[in-house]
């Protein structure tokens, strides 16, 4: 996505084509692949070896992607805890779940703060926080 395109609910998730579509395309074919091998044959040597490194691979594809998220995960609930005491002198509410937080950083400063009580006195499902969102705040740096 450009920088300069404007974000809203539509358009706010974020694909990395090398990732989401190549890396995660190719490695289970690869694991896949190495198994049908092993089973041609006959538990080789090279065969077992082959599946050990597929797996391996599997394995790294699947944990880079919840080291990202679950970091970015973190730095959001810190960045939205200090965005609502600064705003209110005040901590979020522990009542909002990680997934309304992340939610609740798309809303403008003007309406967070109102948007943090009705979510957390509601328990506003996230794609609820998002859609009421009027002026979307964007957020291009996420992984």
């Amino acid at each position: 996505m450009n920088k300069q395109s404007k974000q809203n609910y539509h358009n706010h998730k974020k694909y990395t084509p090398l990732y989401h579509f190549v890396l995660a395309s190719i490695a289970p074919i690869g694991l896949i692949a190495s198994v049908v091998y092993a089973f041609l044959e006959a538990f080789s040597f090279m065969s077992i070896l082959l599946l050990g490194v597929w797996i391996s691979v599997m394995i790294l594809v699947v944990l880079v992607r919840q080291f990202a998220t679950k970091l970015q995960d973190r730095i959001i609930r810190q960045e939205e805890n200090f965005r609502h005491f600064i705003l209110t002198n005040k901590r979020l509410d522990a009542r909002l779940t990680l997934q309304q937080i992340i939610a609740l950083r798309f809303a403008e400063d003007e309406a967070f703060p109102a948007l943090c009580v009705k979510a957390a006195e509601t328990g506003m499902h996230p794609d609820e926080i998002k859609k009421s969102v009027r002026s979307w705040r964007a957020d291009h740096l996420r992984v």
